[in-house]
C-alpha cells in the first residue's frame, strides 16, 4: 500500500496534492481503490461545479458497490479527468497518477491544513485494518 509523502489525506480516503495558485488536485487512495474492487464507472462532476469540504462530489461504482466520494475541500471544479470516462480502471492500476479525479480551485486554503499528512493517514489505515 503506497502512501506518498508529498499528499494530504482525508479519513474518508481521498488525497488532495496542492499544485500552487490555488489549484488542488483530487483522487482516491490506493487503500481506497482496493477495498472498492475493480472500478467500472466513475460520476465527476462537471467543470464549474462548485463543492464542499466533506460533502458528496462524485461517486465511484466498482464490481462491488457503489461509493460516493467526499469533497477533501471546498471550491470550484476546473478540470476533471476526461481519461476515466473510457479508462475507469485508471483508478485501480494508478490511484496517484492518471487516475485522478478532478482539479479543484480551492476557496479557503486553511482546510488544506486540516488534512492528514502521509505520516498520520498511513496509522489511521492501519488502525482500520487491525
Amino acid at each position: 500500500m503506497q502512501f506518498p509523502e508529498d499528499l494530504r489525506y482525508t479519513k474518508e480516503h481521498e488525497w488532495v496534492r496542492d499544485e500552487g495558485s490555488g489549484r488542488i488536485r483530487v483522487g482516491i487512495t490506493d487503500y481506497a481503490q482496493d477495498a472498492l474492487g475493480d472500478v467500472v464507472y466513475v460520476e465527476v462532476p462537471e467543470p464549474g461545479t462548485r463543492v464542499s469540504a466533506n460533502q458528496p462530489f462524485c461517486e465511484v461504482e466498482s464490481t462491488k458497490s457503489v461509493s460516493d466520494v467526499y469533497a477533501p475541500v471546498s471550491g470550484s471544479v476546473v478540470e476533471r479527468n476526461a481519461l476515466l470516462q473510457e479508462r475507469p480502471e485508471l483508478v485501480n492500476e494508478q490511484p496517484y497518477g492518471d487516475g485522478w479525479l478532478v482539479v479543484l480551485e480551492g476557496s479557503n486554503p486553511v482546510e488544506l491544513e486540516g488534512l492528514l499528512e502521509a505520516v498520520a493517514y498511513r496509522a489511521f489505515v492501519e488502525q482500520q485494518t487491525d
